[in-house]
């Protein structure tokens, strides 16, 4: 019997699926460590993927 694969997911066109990064502040914290930040893809919210969306129809 055959399994039927889902289909797959679309990468963000966003962020071509790298949806977080780690930005640097550009200093060091008293241990040494680089202060850094996350940032996650505003149109993805972080999962590096979309959903298919089919264009709708306009009736006039």
């Amino acid at each position: 019997m055959t399994h039927h694969t889902p289909p797959a997911r679309r990468i963000c066109p966003s962020c071509d699926g790298f949806a977080t990064a780690a930005i640097t502040l550009g200093g060091r914290d008293r241990h040494g460590h680089l202060c850094t930040i996350t940032v996650h893809c505003p149109a993805c919210h972080g999962t590096g993927t979309t959903c298919r969306v089919r264009p709708q129809e306009v009736n006039a």
